[in-house]
């Protein structure tokens, strides 16, 4: 059973289309892949599956419970996270303080039987950071500063997790390093977690998502495996341009 679902999701800005009757489902204890060239619509129904867009119609929903109509605050205490493709870190704190406000912000409802501080860097020492808890975000390289993002996202204990972009500035050892850390989070059944990620780097998503999504102009032409994505002509034709998506990727799931 799903644990998020879109469901047949319009997103009109004035006469554009941004998604026509898009519908996306998430399963708990899975990475699901939403994947699309540029414009295809993506960001738009990430930000209407966490409250910062209303859709002009369909369904948003959560455990079976619909959201639809709920604040981003109200979604957040639910469980859903997410990073976003454009930093919003608080570059003038520490990779410590960026998270503990996280572990703050959650406390009384998902972690008051530990420390704030203990908490904290814990979550950074998941995505492999705890040696620069003390170095302030702006001074960090892009893919480190999108890893205390994740920390905070994860300092938040969702049940759903939204990344834009993951890989986004990371270095092949920190990529693959996310790719784990994402399989094991899933994997542990006390987590009960459910991954919804876009992102460009197919190799990324070839290896860690067991279903993925393609939008193209605001419609979902394909879902399935990794394997059948990339047997999917339309996807081919679509996202880049024919027979090159199986020719790069076709090993990237083995």
């Amino acid at each position: 059973m799903a644990l998020l679902e879109a469901e047949r999701v319009v997103m009109r800005f004035g006469g554009v289309v941004a998604l026509d009757d898009a519908s996306v489902d998430v399963g708990p204890g899975e990475v699901t892949g939403l994947i699309g060239p540029n414009g295809a619509g993506k960001t738009t129904l990430f930000n209407v599956i966490t409250g910062l867009l209303a859709p002009t119609s369909g369904t948003v929903r959560f455990d079976g419970a619909d959201i639809t109509r709920k604040s981003v605050a109200q979604r957040s205490q639910l469980g859903v996270a997410r990073t976003f493709q454009k930093l919003e870190a608080f570059n003038s704190l520490s990779a410590f303080d960026n998270v503990r406000v996280s572990v703050e912000q959650n406390h009384r409802s998902k972690w008051r039987h530990r420390r704030v501080s203990e908490v904290a860097h814990e979550m950074l020492g998941k995505v492999g950071l705890g040696d620069v808890a003390d170095v302030t975000v702006g001074t960090l390289p892009t893919g480190s500063a999108r890893l205390v993002e994740l920390a905070r996202a994860l300092a938040c204990r969702p049940r759903v997790l939204l990344l834009d972009e993951p890989s986004s500035g990371l270095n092949e050892e920190e990529t693959s390093s996310v790719g784990e850390m994402l399989l094991e989070l899933v994997a542990d059944e006390g987590n009960d977690l459910a991954v919804l990620l876009v992102e460009h780097d197919m190799s990324f998503v070839m290896g860690v998502c067991a279903r993925i999504h393609v939008l193209d102009f605001g419609k979902v032409i394909a879902v399935g495996t990794p394997l059948e994505v990339q047997s999917d002509a339309a996807v081919r034709a679509a996202y880049l341009g024919g027979d090159e998506f199986r020719g790069a990727y076709a090993g990237a799931d083995g």
